[in-house]
Formats: structure tokens, sequence, C-alpha cells
């Protein structure tokens, strides 16, 4: 029951994150693998990124001091980087990637369904001691933020932001 709530919310959540892009990008499977290049997949922060295209690695830590490091980033308009992400502290917290609204709309969702799973590719959650990877293509120059949007976690502060330095 549970499972098929978190799974209700996560379809939710979606569904709303995905309003203001033209048709949405989550219709059928999740398996990242195949024809990828749906026009409709890139957002105000950009689209998921293809493993052949990274140019760079960046490491980033999250803490039970409700703080990423680095929590500034800076990167060129158009490049693909790969985010290795460790939970290094002793309760679950998640890497994600969004407009201020973005974060704050999502933020009151997981208020309401603290135990939901993520399938986004701009989003990660991470058990204690484990580690993961978004891959992404940063396609406009500007501001994309980032936070950890467990309750309590985002108003103590766990956010950041990448600069996104116009070509």
């Amino acid at each position: 029951m549970k499972r098929t709530l978190s799974l209700i919310a996560a379809s939710t959540l979606v569904a709303l994150s995905f309003n203001s892009i033209a048709g949405g990008n989550h219709g059928g499977g999740h398996d990242g693998g195949g024809a990828h290049g749906h026009g409709s997949a890139e957002s105000a922060i950009g689209q998921p990124g293809k493993a052949a295209k990274v140019t760079r690695t960046i490491n980033v830590d999250m803490a039970d001091t409700m703080r990423f490091t680095p929590a500034a980033i800076s990167v060129k308009q158009g490049e693909t980087v790969k985010f290795v992400i460790k939970n290094s502290g002793q309760v679950k917290h998640e890497f994600s990637m969004g407009t201020d609204a973005e974060l704050k709309e999502h933020y009151e969702t997981m208020k309401k369904f603290p135990d939901m799973e993520h399938d986004e590719p701009s989003k990660v959650s991470l058990a204690p001691g484990k580690q993961g990877e978004i891959i992404w293509q940063f396609t406009k120059a500007g501001e994309v933020k980032f936070a950890c949007l467990y309750p309590g976690h985002y108003d103590a502060g766990m956010k950041g932001q990448v600069t996104v330095v116009k070509k």
C-alpha cells in the first residue's frame, strides 16, 4: 500500500513537474535506452545528457549538516556534466535540480508524500552511504537550482546552484 501511494504521488508529481513542457517527456519506458531525442525533453534547466557527450565529472557530497559540497557550481552553456553524488550522512538525502518554482512545488509534494521515489533524470534519492549519478546537458545560460527536498532539509538550507555561463 505504501509503495502504491508512493507511485501515485510520483506519477502526480511527474505530471505537475512537466506541465510546462509541451507534451511532457515521461510517456512510456524509463530505461533511458534507444532513441531519446525528443524535442520536448528540454526544459528551463536543460535536458538529460548522453554519457558519450560528458565533458566533465563533478563530485557532490550530501551531508547531515544539511549542506551540499560544493553548493556553487559553474558550467558552460551546452556542456554535458556527470554528477557523481554521494550521501555521506546517516539519513536519506536527494539531489534534485530545477527552477526555484519547480523545487518549491516539488518540496510541497514531498512534505505530503515523504517516502515517494524518483525516477526523473534530474533527480536522485540516496540512502545513507550510497552513491548515484546524473548526466545532464545545460542547454540554457542562467541559474539552475538544486536541493534536497526531504521534509525539513530544504528549510534547513540544503540547496545550491549551478551557474550556466553563456558560450
